[in-house]
């Protein structure tokens, strides 16, 4: 499965921002994805996941202001398939600096390149 994440940057705090990740191959079911994120004292902290069924998982620390999505999801287990895995986060502050790595897993993991979001407060 080949991985392409996108998004990222700097902002103020109180602004939203976006995270993609595109995730191409042959998809088999089970099948999660979401971010992990590491940053200034923050260990490395799930952030966010989304089966292949929908289900939504979240951190205390973002639940409310996150949201995952995906879209292309709807694939039978084992066909080629191309599934983009969406993060809007909103009202955002200086704790959520850190780096935001994307992951697809059925039984393997593939991880994305990672992307640097920065909040100045």
């Amino acid at each position: 499965v080949d991985v392409v994440e996108s998004g990222g940057g700097l902002v103020q705090s109180g602004e939203s921002l976006s995270l993609s990740c595109v995730f191409s191959g042959r998809i088999f079911r089970p099948y999660s994805m979401g971010w992990y994120r590491r940053g200034p004292g923050i260990e490395r902290e799930l952030v966010a996941s989304i089966t292949g069924d929908g289900e939504t998982k979240y951190s205390d620390s973002v639940k409310g202001r996150f949201t995952i999505s995906a879209d292309g999801a709807d694939v039978i287990s084992g066909d080629v398939a191309k599934i983009t895995a969406n993060l809007q986060m909103t009202h955002l502050s200086a704790r959520d600096t850190a780096m935001y790595s994307c992951y697809y897993y059925d039984t393997v993991n593939y991880w994305g390149s990672g992307t640097q979001v920065t909040v100045s407060s």
